[in-house]
Parts: C-alpha cells; structure tokens; sequence
C-alpha cells in the first residue's frame, strides 16, 4: 500500500566558535581531564558568545540544512525546534529561526522535551507530512545550556555545551514497507514521576527566574540505560527489523558510557555507534542532529542507510525513531 514518507532532503549544524577544553574548566571548578574523560568521554565543549543565542545558532544550522537540500526557505511549510533554552519565554524559538531564515508563511512552534526534544520534534513534523498538512519542514534542534549551569557545580557544568542541528523532511511516496526512504515510525514516552532527576530550579510559573540545571547523575545513568529498550525495541516490532538490520545508531550524546552500555543492551555492534560527544558535550535536543550531520558530511551515513535515533531527557521522556535515509 502507498503511503507519504516524510525523507531526510538535506542536514546542517552549527557550533559556536568558542571551544572550552577540559583543561580550561580545570581553573573554574575542581576536576581534570583525566576525570571528566573516564566518566563521561567529553573532551571539549563549544559555549555561546556575547551576541549568540539559541535562535542565531538554529538560524545558522537550518541554513547548512536548507544549502545541503537545495532548496530555499521559501520552499519549507513548516519549522518546528525542539529546545529547552529559548531566547525568550515567548515567541517561540521558532517563530525568530522562520523571521530570521526570511520566511513569512507556514507555521512555526516549538517542542519542549529536554535532551529527547529532536526525536519529539521529527515525530511531529513526520504526523504534519503524512496527514498532508506540510510538504516540506524544518526541524531543528538547538540549545544554550551554558547559559542555565551552575558554573561552581563541577557534576553539571562539565557535561553540558551549545549547538545547534538541522535536518529538512519532504513528503515522498513510499511502498509502505520498512524498504521506504523516510521516518519509518518512532515511538515517544515520558513518566513524570522522576522529575527531580534532572530539572531546571527556576521557571517564570515558579521563581519568576530562570535557574540552574540540577542533575541526579547516577540516578540519570541508570535510568538511561535502562528506559531506551522498551522504545527501541518497539520501533523495530512496528518496522519489523532488528538490530542486526540497523546500519548506524545515532543516540543522544551525553555520556560515552550511557551510549556503549545502552547499545550493548540493545545488541548494537558498536562500530555502529556514531559517537560525537567527546567534541561538544551533551548539548541536549542539539546533539542528534549534530551527530546526524557529522556522519553524514564524513560520509559514514549513506542514502539507504538504516539509521537509528533514541534519546531520555528530563521529565523523565525518552524515545526513538527509524529513519531509512
């Protein structure tokens, strides 16, 4: 049976030009190298200058995206970001990434599920292009944790950086089968029971103020591992394939450890596993698509390729998505 596919036209990222290494954090906090490296596998993050904010780093990434695909921003119906640092609490980061791409029709808005908040997004937008109500979107996925850490918490302000990413999905006519380009099915969760995990101690509704990333990390590590099977494994029952198929496996990256335990886990070959953490950090909904267009530009991800992507966040949410690229 035909069916609308939701295909991967094109990708971009974008990085503030600001590296910090381990060694520079290794003044402002005690830690080191060798211990942020061990635990996490993070070498360097990149930090949002004066004058960057999160919708300048999603402009920059959906312009790489939009130059990749070949197409212009006069072609996309729909923008949808998946952040959790926006510039403001309202407009949306998505209405300022649609004005500043010079785009004055479609619609635009944001999703908000932490560090999941790319495969929320792609999961929407994917619904927007098969009900027939978008030909083309823009997803993006950027953040400025830097600007919400405690930089005298040395168990959070190590892990964390800024980024933006990128991908523009077009509807195309698929067989219905998992041999499709395109979004071949995702699958979303989220219990907010666990909270207090990993939060954000401040909100306009709250505080009045924007507060400071707190993070239960051991806590984070177990559940992590533990939560992204049920998603992933009911991603391949609707695909009908397994991991064996997959060609690559592209996680959220926020801790090379979480990454190999969750794909051994699942019994995912690690050289299967794109790792890009240890050059950005754990820069939330950002991190998919950078690691998604890192492999692409280096040419580990291919047209055909069976790729998947899974991410947890706070909240607790989690989910995965299969996308024939």
């Amino acid at each position: 049976m035909r069916t609308l596919r939701s295909v991967v036209r094109g990708c971009g990222s974008y990085l503030p030009p600001r590296m910090v290494s381990n060694a520079e954090l290794e003044g402002l906090v005690d830690t080191s190298d060798e211990w942020i490296v061990q635990r996490t596998g993070i070498r360097a993050r990149h930090i949002a200058g004066e004058g960057e904010t999160t919708s300048t780093l999603g402009i920059a990434a959906a312009r790489a995206a939009l130059a990749d695909a070949g197409l212009t921003a006069d072609d996309i119906d729909l923008v949808v970001c998946a952040t959790s640092t926006p510039d403001h609490t309202f407009p949306s980061t998505a209405t300022m990434i649609q004005a500043g791409l010079g785009m004055h029709h479609g619609a635009a808005f944001d999703v908000q599920a932490v560090c999941t908040g790319f495969v929320y997004a792609i999961s929407v937008a994917d619904k927007f292009i098969r009900a027939g109500e978008a030909r083309r979107a823009l997803v993006v996925g950027a953040e400025t944790f830097s600007r919400i850490l405690d930089w005298e918490d040395r168990t959070t302000c190590v892990l964390f950086g800024d980024g933006a990413g990128a991908v523009v999905l077009e509807a195309q006519e698929g067989e219905g089968t998992s041999a499709d380009r395109g979004v071949l099915a995702a699958k979303l969760r989220s219990d907010g029971r666990y909270r207090e995990k990993l939060y954000v101690d401040g909100g306009p509704g709250s505080t009045k103020t924007t507060g400071h990333l707190r993070m239960e990390g051991r806590e984070v590590f177990r559940f992590a591992v533990g939560m992204v099977t049920d998603v992933v494994e009911a991603v391949f029952e609707a695909t009908g394939t397994s991991a064996d198929e997959l060609s690559w496996f592209v996680p959220h990256q926020a801790n090379k450890r979480i990454i190999d335990a969750s794909a051994d886990k699942l019994g995912i070959a690690r050289e299967k596993v794109v790792i890009t953490v240890d050059r950005h950090g754990n820069t939330s909904a950002a991190s998919i698509p950078l690691a998604l267009d890192a492999a692409v530009k280096d040419g580990r991800v291919k047209k055909g390729d069976l790729v998947m992507i899974e991410a947890i966040g706070g909240g607790f949410t989690w989910g995965a998505a299969l996308i024939r690229w």
